[in-house]
């Protein structure tokens, strides 16, 4: 059976809210198989049947929606997909792996809307943008906490939900996904 991750966004894992035990236990009763928590940041390894991502990624937040009464987006790629992210990214080894990231989006963006994200950008801040499948690609040149880019932001412009990891992160989870 084949790995996948599942990345959550706007949660607040590893805090009283929500333990890293409480959500493996969740996962684990739904009949998903080797559970496990990769930095308390919502980052789940499973093993699962092999089927369409959107299809887990709707189970996934039913659980979190049944279990925690949490509203969550949740991304889930598989090992290739990951790899991906960090190879096909044009900012890995070009910006600093703590500000170079991969925001894994619900969807594929339109080439229109990227253009127009990218104008908009243009005017806010030193960011660097670029669009892969079910993702795009962001180099924050001067660090995420002084960049006025915000997840808020680059959702309204694609009209896509979107969750985001470092180059850093990604590694760290692909070496768990062997």
């Amino acid at each position: 059976m084949p790995r996948y991750v599942a990345l959550l966004a706007s949660i607040n894992v590893g805090s009283d809210r929500l333990s890293m035990a409480e959500l493996r236990t969740a996962f684990e009763r739904e009949g998903i198989e080797d559970v496990e928590t990769v930095i308390a940041s919502g980052n789940v390894l499973f093993t699962h049947e092999e089927r369409p991502t959107g299809g887990l990624e709707d189970m996934l937040q039913w659980i979190l929606r049944e279990r925690f009464d949490m509203e969550s987006m949740v991304a889930v790629r598989s090992a290739e997909e990951i790899r991906s992210a960090v190879e096909d990214n044009p900012f890995t080894g070009d910006g600093a792996d703590g500000n170079v990231h991969t925001m894994f989006l619900d969807g594929d963006a339109d080439p229109a809307q990227f253009r127009v994200l990218v104008e908009d950008q243009a005017a806010r801040g030193p960011e660097r943008l670029a669009l892969g499948p079910r993702a795009l690609y962001i180099d924050f040149a001067e660090g995420v906490a002084a960049s006025r880019m915000t997840g808020a932001f680059l959702e309204r412009r694609l009209g896509l939900r979107g969750v985001a990891r470092n180059v850093r992160t990604l590694a760290r989870i692909l070496a768990k996904m062997a």
